[in-house]
């Protein structure tokens, strides 16, 4: 029964001797299972001795503990490797005890093998992965905690220490004994938090803004779980915690760039219209009124342009600053677009005060601003639309008000006009005169008529002026008062001037052709924005080069005022056209800005007495004055005066008396068609007595 009992054994029984070898006197059925080796090839050392068989690493360290074990007369459990007989490792449990042999003989010891590997081999891998788990616990870049529901930390990692500024995870455990309270910036997060926790059983992505230690507000993500011990029962949360500062941070600016303009840092449109809605349900509930107005900035383009982008830029901003100064917290300031601002001014109690506020706007923009040694003075167009009368939506405010801001233009700019409702009539009016300047320009319905201008001394026709007109489909001839505003307006101005050039440098040129005639000049008129093109003087020559026109008999005028606009701009371009051969003369002159010192820059060859001052040159003796300083002043220049709007003979006489070059006007001729103007042409050009008709 004992063999069967020993031999059913998984492992070896045995009994050794205590000497170097651990000599083997007995070895039970286990031994070839556990070894590798025959009972016999072990027994007496026949083979190897079981102290070979003790992985080399290992021997020291088991024979120490069995010899304590025997010294003291105890019982010994030791584990070890030994080398198998195909050279494979095995972990082995031994235990054992030390008996006396026979006759008092050397002590021999007695106990049992157990191949281990098996357990050893689960052991290594549960340390292992302890090891790595710890590994990430400590490592990792992510916050990880373990809490209980009472809301203290049972156990955090080094990340969430730093993340909340502890310098160690024991700190952070200690000093933060309430979760709730003393972390999160609004305690109902927490509680949220919670709530999601224990309905859910866990939680993702949960933003919430917590205290660092300093103070300091940071935005975290929080994911967590409910754990559950072996029973079933709640044990306690865990889960990981991010810092997303960053990130947040980031959309928050994406947030407020989307709705605020880069330069000005002023509200966009997006969220004007916002503060617009809001400020209009506010006045329908608790009443006020709201004022929306329209704020453009005159002549900022010349400014823009002249001056350069970055003068433009810190132009804006300033008046950015000076609006917002000017009004309420409660009110907005926005940025429309280009150089127009809009302003909300919300829970005003009347109109009459609503005006105070804006009048007082429009004068703190118009105070000097001086940039770079240079001092500027920009004044603002206002238009105001005023809930709930002028619209009962901020679509309608908007629409309202700048129509408004166009009136105020009108009248001369730097003005504040409330709207009125005739003004959408005048809108429509302009918005349909544009679409028909459109199409007039696509069908060719502008034509070009013509005046001559005389030779005051001998009476010789010596050039004409090119006025434009538009001969609508319905047969109505269109004056240019009506449409030369609109057209500068939309930008349309360029289009047609440039179609009116070329149709008289056609003419004139055919007009060259004639046998036997003398060559004549023709007179263009400009505008600003005409003049402000970048490539002006290049499209001058190429209609030149297209018509074939000498440029000697192309004259271009220009008014005195738009010469002030920016007189550095028109040097270098009239310099150009001079050396074109194209003329230049300043109409309108003496009804501009009083200063001179144009007139010794730019290349002119012609000055234009306005017909304000010859109407009345034989009955007003300050006109008179003013007619004769005028042509002393262009002949002590060298430069030809012509006097616009001669209309009697008395006129014609006294011109003529005090040396006035040219003369044009209704006593020499009206503008007429092309054909007309052909065969006045033909006949004689000497001024009778009652002029040329």
């Amino acid at each position: 029964m004992l063999a069967t009992l020993i031999g059913n054994l998984r492992g070896m029984v045995y009994r050794c001797r205590d000497d170097e070898h651990w000599t083997m006197e007995f070895v039970s059925d286990g031994c070839p299972e556990l070894t590798g080796y025959e009972a016999d090839e072990l027994l007496l050392n026949g083979r190897v001795s079981y102290e070979a068989l003790t992985f080399d690493a290992d021997r020291s360290r088991v024979r120490e503990r069995i010899r304590n074990a025997l010294r003291a007369g105890r019982r010994f459990s030791v584990e070890y490797r030994i080398v198998c007989r195909d050279g494979t490792l095995k972990w082995v449990w031994e235990t054992g005890i030390g008996v006396e042999g026979e006759g008092g003989a050397r002590g021999r010891i007695e106990g049992f093998i157990q191949d281990i590997s098996e357990r050893k081999q689960a052991e290594e891998s549960l340390q292992e992965a302890e090891r790595r788990y710890r590994s990430i616990f400590e490592n990792a870049t992510e916050g990880i905690f373990q809490t209980s529901a009472e809301g203290r930390y049972l156990a955090v990692n080094p990340a969430l220490a730093r993340i909340y500024g502890y310098e160690a995870p024991e700190q952070l455990i200690t000093s933060l004994s309430n979760i709730g309270a003393q972390l999160y910036v609004q305690p109902a997060r927490r509680e949220e938090f919670m709530r999601l926790a224990r309905e859910r059983g866990a939680v993702q992505g949960f933003i919430s803004q917590v205290y660092r230690r300093n103070g300091d507000v940071i935005w975290i993500a929080e994911n967590a779980r409910a754990a559950f011990d072996a029973d079933g029962a709640f044990s306690h949360f865990e889960g990981t915690v991010i810092d997303v500062s960053e990130s947040r941070n980031y959309e928050e600016q994406l947030r407020y760039q989307a709705s605020h303009d880069a330069l000005t840092l002023l509200p966009n449109r997006a969220l004007l219209h916002d503060r617009l809605t809001q400020a209009i349900a506010h006045a329908r509930r608790y009443g006020g009124v709201v004022g929306v107005a329209f704020v453009d900035l005159d002549n900022f383009k010349m400014v823009n342009d002249t001056l350069g982008h970055d003068t433009g830029d810190a132009l804006l901003k300033t008046m950015a600053e000076r609006m917002s100064s000017c009004l309420r917290q409660s009110d907005t300031v926005a940025r429309q677009g280009g150089d127009e601002f809009v302003l909300v001014l919300a829970g005003e109690p009347d109109v009459e005060t609503l005006t105070a506020t804006l009048e007082r706007t429009r004068v703190c923009v118009a105070a000097p601003w001086s940039r770079q040694g240079r001092e500027l003075h920009v004044t603002c167009s206002v238009g105001a639309a005023v809930f709930p009368r002028d619209g009962t939506d901020a679509v309608t405010l908007l629409k309202n008000a700048d129509i408004a801001m166009y009136r105020a233009k009108n009248a001369g700019r730097n003005a504040l006009r409330f709207f009125q409702w005739e003004m959408v009539r005048a809108a429509v009016h302009r918005l349909d005169t544009e679409q028909s300047l459109r199409r007039a320009l696509k069908r060719g319905e502008f034509e070009v008529h013509y005046q001559p201008r005389l030779d005051l001394a001998t009476g010789a026709l010596i050039g004409m002026e090119a006025l434009l007109r538009w001969r609508r489909r319905d047969g109505e001839l269109v004056l240019p008062e009506r449409l030369i505003p609109v057209a500068e307006e939309t930008g349309l101005i360029v289009p047609i001037g440039e179609a009116v050039m070329r149709a008289a440098c056609l003419f004139n040129r055919e007009l060259a052709r004639r046998e036997g005639r003398p060559r004549l000049t023709v007179a263009v008129n400009l505008s600003l924005r005409q003049l402000h093109h970048p490539d002006f003087a290049g499209s001058v020559s190429r209609i030149l080069e297209e018509t074939g026109l000498e440029a000697g008999q192309l004259e271009l005028e220009i008014t005195e005022s738009l010469v002030m606009h920016d007189v550095e701009h028109f040097v270098s371009m009239f310099e150009a056209l001079a050396t074109l051969g194209v003329h230049l003369s300043v109409d309108d002159f003496g009804t501009g800005y009083s200063s001179l010192s144009y007139l010794k820059r730019l290349p002119v060859d012609r000055l234009k007495i306005d017909r304000s001052f010859v109407r009345d040159i034989t009955t007003d003796s300050n006109d008179a004055a003013i007619v004769r300083a005028v042509i002393s002043l262009g002949h002590n220049l060298g430069i030809r005066v012509v006097a616009e709007g001669v209309e009697n003979d008395e006129q014609l006489q006294f011109l003529r008396a005090n040396h006035c070059d040219e003369g044009q006007g209704y006593h020499f001729g009206r503008p007429v068609p092309a054909d007309r103007f052909v065969a006045e042409y033909e006949q004689p050009t000497a001024v009778a007595a009652d002029g040329i008709r």
